[in-house]
């Protein structure tokens, strides 16, 4: 199947099927996938979270507002946060950035507001979230993007330290019969010449 076609075939799953699970070595390649995430200077201002455990998995469907059933019946949940602590994130870049992105972060980005700060680590973080998506599509895994959270009860179910959850994705296998799914519900999208123009 071309990335194409795994576009087109994936959708934003409503109804998992518990019983089907996903190979493990997927997982530990979509963890690799996201380590390899790109960021403005590289700055990786981020954490991802997999919990399979299933005790740790009910915790967080309780603060899931209406996504309970998803987080009950998906084989992982993968939450992304961004670092919420300046001081920690300041550490982290002194440590593993080459001095040229440490300047440009220096010169550019530390006397921004801290809140503008966040702002932007946020963005990266949705990079991230779109190269997973990509990911799960091509490697015929089922997935839901999930802002449907309550992200500080999250931060402490995980204890997220010096981190704010922000996104959580469910991955497994679609049921059979689940309604959102294009075969049973296309896809709406808007036409091509009204989303891409061509100069």
């Amino acid at each position: 199947m071309s990335f194409l076609q795994s576009m087109q075939h994936r959708y934003t799953t409503k109804e998992y099927d518990g019983s089907k699970k996903i190979d493990p070595q997927k997982i530990d390649d979509l963890k690799e996938i996201l380590r390899l995430s790109p960021s403005s200077i590289n700055s990786q201002p981020w954490k991802f979270t997999f919990v399979s455990d299933e005790e740790t998995k009910k915790k967080l469907s309780t603060v899931s507002k209406h996504n309970t059933d998803k987080l009950l019946n998906c084989d992982t949940v993968i939450i992304l946060s961004r670092i919420e602590d300046i001081t920690l994130f300041e550490e982290q870049v002194k440590n593993e950035l080459p001095p040229d992105r440490l300047e440009y972060y220096n010169a550019h980005l530390k006397s921004r507001p801290a809140e503008e700060l966040r702002n932007w680590f946020g963005k990266q973080v949705y990079l991230a979230l779109g190269i997973l998506l990509s990911a799960c599509a091509e490697m015929d895994i089922d997935s839901t993007p999930m802002e449907g959270i309550e992200g500080e009860k999250y931060d402490e179910i995980l204890e997220l330290n010096g981190y704010k959850a922000l996104v959580a994705v469910t991955i497994g296998h679609r049921t059979e019969d689940d309604f959102n799914q294009p075969s049973k519900k296309p896809k709406l999208r808007m036409a091509l010449d009204k989303v891409v123009k061509t100069i």
